[in-house]
């Protein structure tokens, strides 16, 4: 799966234990609603953002993951992550330019109605 859009915060390295690093970037969709993806890099992959800097456009490869988490009281929570594994740098996109109509040929006019009655009834059904 791929996320396109642009680079909008990039986080430093987190050290979440000895053996365990993230860094996470968010990537803004350019859509007509635009979302704002939390995508987070793990291990030696977090280096990968180091090319990266805000406003950039870039198309992130990620994989979904998810877990169960088991509380203390027995409650039973799910968890989703977006993991991404490669992130390539897009070319701008230009504005698009605006499209020229074709020309519209002149309409024919018609003659006015030589023998016209408004008191004459007419078959339209509206």
């Amino acid at each position: 799966m791929e996320v396109l859009g642009r680079v909008k915060v990039i986080n430093p390295v987190q050290q979440v234990s000895a053996s365990f690093k993230k860094r996470e970037v968010v990537v803004t969709t350019d859509e007509q609603y635009p979302q704002h993806i939390l995508i987070e890099f793990q291990q030696d992959k977090t280096d990968l953002l180091n090319n990266y800097a805000v406003g950039e456009p870039v198309k992130v490869s990620i994989n979904l993951r998810g877990r169960e988490w088991v509380s203390p009281q027995g409650e039973v929570k799910h968890f989703n992550t977006i993991v991404g594994w490669r992130i390539e740098k897009q070319a701008p996109v230009a504005a698009a330019a605006p499209v020229q109509a074709p020309p519209v040929p002149a309409v024919e006019t018609f003659a006015p109605a030589t023998n016209f009655n408004e008191e004459e009834a007419d078959d339209l059904p509206f």
